[in-house]
């Protein structure tokens, strides 16, 4: 069963990767439209680099805002209750073997 918080991940993910794919196939076939300086004497394909980087800190960040925290706080908790139950019930059984 996928969690709520690994389903947004999963789409902010699938919207990053189409961008990235969109770089990737331009790149490859219209290498001439990467060349094109639309602003500041830069061209392209710099631009489309910095967009994907600011692209990803806003999906985090999306991703952070939208994460459901007590999701994951109840699943550490659990965690943590249940290993700390074994060491318990570890403990017991040396101290009655003594």
């Amino acid at each position: 069963m996928q969690s709520r918080n690994a389903r947004l991940g999963l789409r902010l993910f699938a919207i990053y990767l189409a961008l990235y794919a969109g770089f990737v196939g331009i790149n490859t076939f219209s290498t001439e439209t990467m060349e094109r300086k639309p602003f500041a004497g830069i061209n392209l394909a710099i631009w489309y680099g910095f967009a994907l980087i600011v692209a990803a800190i806003v999906l985090a960040l999306i991703y952070g805002f939208l994460c459901d925290p007590t999701e994951v706080f109840s699943e550490t908790t659990s965690k943590s209750e249940s290993s700390d139950a074994t060491a318990d019930v570890s403990s017991n059984q040396e101290g009655e073997q003594a």
